[in-house]
């Protein structure tokens, strides 16, 4: 079966804050299109794009799920996204490749936080916008609050084609904007909508909101605009091909409404998925970059050098990596060869698939504007471009926050250590936020991501996926050690026990050194009292010593040694001899030297909306914090401070309660700083297993 052109295709991504019912909406448009049997629900774990067993426990949606179907002899390939600002990696990867967004919105709380952050996305990715106001059904929902605050959140383009028929319990239909007609819905099975007499107690409603319809629609085109002053009638395709401009433009953003769990205003959308929003087609050349870094125009052209972009790459256990992909330009065929022009590998493409949650329907070939699957390639993850073998193409990468919750990890069972890393390397190909890594200086293995949710998630997934069971708990705080003045060591290392003996004596003097240095080693020795061949296992040993500095055990950071002078043995002295003599003496002369203990300080950048700043602020002072300052960032403020990493290991879920979930933060080392005294007893005693000394 040949592909769908690109002007018969629909890619839409379903958008919105957590529990907007946004997986129900994409479960009744496939039930309603007969893609699915029958209408799945998020309790019962019945849907087709919450399909994981960990999505359904939790009841949200995790990643990114696409299922393609035919509609009015388009081709419809909605992507439902997580609404959970944890997961957040998948919405913008859905973003990247859609041509327009259903923003689904909560009837009852109107627009919320992670609404708003999801409608920027959109704005960023230039994408036209459509806004279904669901859960109408629910106690205290109401459509005309829910409107005001898009108006609110989003400007006075935001206009509505549709009005519900009843409120809350009694909510039973819609009437149409456009062309002033009504349909109520009875049951919840397909074509269950029936179309009626405008209510005569919403009749005065709905023209005064379809005046205001046609107000906007009619500032997308002069010639409508004179027709409509003038008091001419404007027909069905008239008004939707200038709605469709607009909305494409985005100057228009249409608010429809409905009950995604009773099927009520389903089949409204889905008209106008294909008559308001764009295919490919309609939306154009996207921008790349080409081989020489300079910008380039992508047309969506079947016949022209293959550009496809995979979005998303999912871990399957039993079919290993499975990557999604959208394609830009060109045809790409089943059973075929392609170049990874990411990472300059071929590929060989088996079966491409046409996904349904987790299923995969085989089809021979996916043409520019689509979007499809396949399994099994073997360089190829989220973010690689596939194209010819002489063509050269990216994109910009997805500007994700960077994770903030960490947590040290260790495998339950001693030998899972392999593992425990292969699971963990198979899951960051999965999520781009999620860092995994091995803490350099205290030697744990770290596992980092956006939320502690986000770190659940994914613990449990290296249990039920991969059969590894790790234990996390807080990651130690890399503190350091130096000395704040001069001293000087000798010390003498002098064993017999029978036969040869062990000798050496070296004297060294000890300084602060400059930041960075490490360990500046000055060999001062003059004539032979200690040979050359037994000074480099001096540096060695006082190396070594300063991984286990004298305050609390941490390593020990800029001081200068300078080796001054020392005596060796014809016969004991040996090169672990001076190694050892040198450990002993930079002990002894870093006690005499006003060792101190450092702690890292990192910078605090909080993105918060005003009316918290004051809460924020006073928050960071509490955990010895320094502001420097804050200014606006968009419709946020942003605050900027420096403080102690041991403050701030719990910090997301406090600034989560303060802000009411409306916070995000990054945050980056920036320098050591000394502990004050007061809580470097409490320290110690935490390195040396007495946790019970307080500050």
């Amino acid at each position: 079966m040949p592909h769908k052109a690109a002007d018969r295709i629909r890619n839409v991504a379903l958008i919105g804050h957590r529990g907007c019912g946004k997986t129900s909406l994409h479960e009744a448009m496939l039930f309603e299109a007969g893609a699915a049997n029958r209408l799945g629900t998020v309790a019962d774990g019945t849907t087709v794009s919450d399909h994981e067993s960990d999505e359904q426990e939790r009841e949200m949606s995790i990643d990114v799920s696409v299922a393609s179907f035919d509609y009015d002899g388009r081709k419809i390939n909605p992507i439902d996204t997580p609404g959970e600002p944890s997961f957040v990696a998948d919405a913008a990867a859905a973003l990247r490749v859609a041509d327009a967004a259903v923003v689904v919105v909560n009837g009852v709380a109107g627009v919320e936080v992670h609404t708003e952050r999801l409608w920027g996305r959109a704005d960023a990715e230039g994408l036209a916008r459509l806004v279904f106001v669901n859960m109408l059904d629910r106690e205290r929902a109401d459509f005309f609050a829910a409107f005001r605050s898009l108006k609110s959140a989003f400007g006075p383009h935001v206009v509505a084609t549709e009005i519900p028929i009843g409120s809350e319990h009694d909510v039973r239909g819609v009437v149409d904007l456009i062309d002033l007609k009504a349909f109520v819905y009875s049951g919840a099975e397909r074509g269950n909508a029936e179309e009626v007499e405008i209510p005569a107690e919403l009749r005065a409603q709905a023209e005064e909101y379809r005046e205001k319809l046609m107000d906007e629609v009619a500032e997308n085109s002069d010639q409508l605009m004179e027709r409509y002053l003038e008091g001419e009638e404007i027909d069905h395709d008239e008004i939707v091909g200038v709605l469709k401009q607009g909305v494409t433009a985005g100057k228009i953003f249409p608010v429809t409404c409905g009950v995604a769990t009773k099927n009520l205003g389903t089949n409204r959308l889905l008209n106008a998925l294909v008559e308001d929003l764009p295919s490919p087609a309609m939306r154009g050349a996207v921008l790349a970059t080409g081989a020489d870094g300079e910008a380039i125009e992508v047309e969506p052209d079947e016949d022209g050098s293959l550009v496809a972009y995979v979005f998303k790459t999912l871990a399957d256990p039993y079919a290993g990596r499975i990557n999604l992909f959208r394609v830009y330009r060109g045809t790409l065929r089943s059973d075929s060869q392609s170049m990874n022009v990411s990472r300059h590998q071929k590929e060989r493409i088996g079966q491409l698939g046409q996904p349904l949650g987790k299923e995969l329907a085989p089809v021979p070939e996916l043409g520019a504007g689509d979007i499809g699957a396949v399994a099994k390639l073997k360089q190829t993850q989220a973010g690689d471009v596939l194209g010819e073998e002489s063509g050269e193409a990216a994109f910009p990468k997805l500007d994700l926050p960077a994770p903030v919750m960490a947590f040290a990890y260790e495998p339950k069972s001693k030998g899972d250590e392999e593992k425990a890393a292969a699971a963990v390397r198979r899951l960051s190909e999965e999520d781009p936020t999620l860092d995994v890594h091995r803490d350099a200086q205290t030697g744990e293995q770290i596992i980092a991501g956006l939320t502690q949710v986000h770190v659940e998630v994914i613990v449990a997934r290296m249990k039920s996926r991969f059969g590894v069971d790790i234990d996390l708990h807080p990651p130690r705080v890399p503190y350091q050690e130096t000395i704040r003045g001069p001293a000087k060591a000798h010390a003498r290392y002098k064993k017999q026990s029978g036969g040869r003996g062990q000798f050496a004596d070296c004297k060294i003097e000890i300084e602060p050194a400059e930041d960075g240095v490490g360990l500046d080693f000055v060999n001062q020795i003059k004539g032979a009292s200690i040979p050359g061949s037994f000074i480099p296992a001096v540096e060695k040993g006082i190396a070594e010593a300063m991984e286990h500095g004298t305050v609390a055990g941490y390593p020990v950071k800029d001081v200068r040694v300078r080796l001054v002078d020392g005596k060796h043995h014809d016969v004991d002295s040996s090169e672990m001899a001076f190694k050892v003599a040198g450990s002993m003496a930079f002990k002894q002369a870093m006690d005499e030297a006003g060792p101190v203990l450092l702690e890292p300080i990192v910078r605090l950048t909080v993105s918060c909306p005003e009316d918290v700043v004051g809460d924020v602020i006073g928050d960071l002072n509490s955990r010895r914090g320094h502001p420097l300052g804050m200014g606006p960032k968009g419709a946020m403020t942003e605050v900027k401070a420096d403080v102690p990493m041991a403050e701030v290991l719990d910090y997301a879920p406090d600034l989560r309660s303060i802000s009411g979930g409306r916070a995000d933060f990054s945050m980056e080392f920036e320098r050591y700083e000394e502990v004050p005294v007061q809580l470097t007893e409490k320290v110690v005693a935490v390195a040396q297993g007495d946790v019970q000394v307080s500050a």
